[in-house]
């Protein structure tokens, strides 16, 4: 059921765009093209992929005109996450993304905060257009904010609770599921589908269906992303090894960790201490050592399972075509059993 529709989707609008900045000056293409080449550079793509499944699941054509604007709105979603992306590796100081150097170790942190911008606005547009043609109404507008709105919102969270001087990890945990919520999942996986489905004029049932599969499912996503930035291959995800160790980040992994060695205040010391510098391979492979022999992975391991599990669960019922519920089902094991 998955279609290859994202990649040239982008490519036209993109080239679209590149022309509207040469209008203004033909010396910004060099910039331009390298955002391009960062935005069809790879990518799991999988909220393109979502929005199709809630487009099919509400009862929208496979072909046909109000088909490919439904796939031009998946595209638009694609836009948000390349602009989200050019920020947070500013934000995270990362000085690689995907394998390569990140958009501002090239550019420079001005020039790479403004083509985020510009790729923020240009997803803008082509919802817009893709929304024109489907007629949508206040349920697609309402969503699309949600989207928008949430995944800054949540970057704005992540910021406050990193830069927080909170030592509970209880409060911690607590934390850092809410940024997990709105930083990544509501906008991977539950707004995707639930735009989808509202473009189609889906049922509010199969709507509901449809999120709460979402929500589950995008936690999930983002804890397996927590297992990969502290345990991933660097080859094969593109990051350094380790990187959310070095950056110090507050995830659920990390709070777990933590009170699980309240009763190993020595190894607890020298994870807090470490956590969040730099101090080499050796330091940040000890400390991935630490979390792993406190039992934190594999209590992440059993949440992300239980997730998955509930978010299958909530499609019971919807009553939904067996290739988008088959579509549903591979997405999940996709999304969080992933090595990259």
């Amino acid at each position: 059921m998955t279609e290859p529709f994202v990649e040239s989707i982008l490519r036209d609008e993109l080239a679209d765009r590149r022309g509207d900045v040469a209008a203004v000056d033909e010396r910004l293409l060099p910039q331009v093209d390298r955002l391009a080449r960062f935005v069809l550079d790879g990518g799991k793509r999988l909220r393109p992929r979502f929005l199709w499944c809630g487009w099919l699941a509400g009862g929208g054509e496979l072909d046909g005109p109000r088909a490919q604007a439904a796939r031009r709105a998946g595209a638009a979603i694609e836009l948000i996450q390349a602009g989200a992306l050019v920020h947070d590796d500013i934000i995270d100081n990362s000085s690689t993304r995907r394998g390569k150097p990140s958009l501002h170790v090239d550019l420079g942190v001005d020039a790479a905060i403004l083509l985020g911008d510009l790729v923020l606005s240009w997803a803008d547009d082509l919802f817009a257009d893709a929304s024109a043609v489907l007629g949508a109404g206040a349920a697609v507008r309402d969503a699309w904010r949600k989207v928008r709105t949430e995944v800054l919102a949540g970057q704005l969270l992540d910021l406050a609770v990193s830069r927080s001087s909170q030592q509970d990890p209880v409060v911690q945990a607590r934390d850092a599921r809410r940024v997990n919520r709105f930083k990544t999942a509501a906008y991977t996986v539950e707004r995707p589908l639930q735009l989808g489905a509202a473009l189609a004029d889906a049922d509010p049932r199969v709507i509901g269906a449809l999120r709460g599969y979402g929500a589950h499912l995008g936690l999930a996503f983002q804890l397996r992303d927590d297992l990969l930035g502290v345990f991933g291959d660097a080859v094969v995800t593109g990051k350094p090894a380790g990187g959310d160790l070095i950056e110090g980040k507050r995830t659920v992994l990390l709070a777990t960790a933590r009170t699980r060695l309240r009763a190993h205040p020595e190894q607890l010391a020298r994870l807090d201490a470490d956590v969040g510098r730099d101090s080499g391979p050796a330091v940040t492979a000890a400390l991935a050592q630490i979390i792993a022999g406190s039992g934190a992975v594999e209590a992440v391991e059993d949440e992300i399972e239980a997730l998955v599990t509930s978010g299958l669960a909530a499609l019971d019922g919807a009553s939904l075509p067996e290739p988008v519920l088959a579509e549903l089902r591979e997405l999940a094991s996709a999304a969080t059993s992933r090595a990259f």
